[in-house]
């Protein structure tokens, strides 16, 4: 079950979006038959890898195209790796350097 995002959580996003120059509507999509959550941006894909065992959702790696770098789109894949583990009751499993630097970066996530 997803969370709504309260009207300040909505704002903040859209801000954060038209401050990296993205659109709203541009969202983090899982491609399971590639077993991976994917962000495209201007013709770009940035991808978070993930294997998915019974009980976990391990991240394996994250990958965002140089023309893309710096825009936060790794946090996104992360975040949205972190909320649909916790929506089917996975346990996350950080194999990824990036993804464990960012749960490190953010312990409000609740997992080490």
């Amino acid at each position: 079950m997803k969370r709504a995002l309260t009207s300040v959580q909505e704002r903040n996003r859209a801000k954060y979006e038209r401050l990296v120059g993205m659109e709203p509507e541009e969202a983090v999509t899982d491609n399971p038959q590639a077993s991976c959550l994917e962000l495209t941006v201007g013709g770009e894909t940035a991808v978070l890898n993930y294997e998915r065992t019974p009980k976990s959702l391990v991240l394996v790696h994250t990958e965002v195209p140089p023309a893309l770098r710096g825009r936060h789109l790794g946090d996104r894949l992360v975040e949205s790796a972190i909320e649909r583990a916790r929506a089917e009751g996975l346990r996350i499993v950080a194999v990824c350097q990036f993804v464990r630097a960012y749960l490190r970066k953010h312990p409000e996530h609740g997992i080490r």
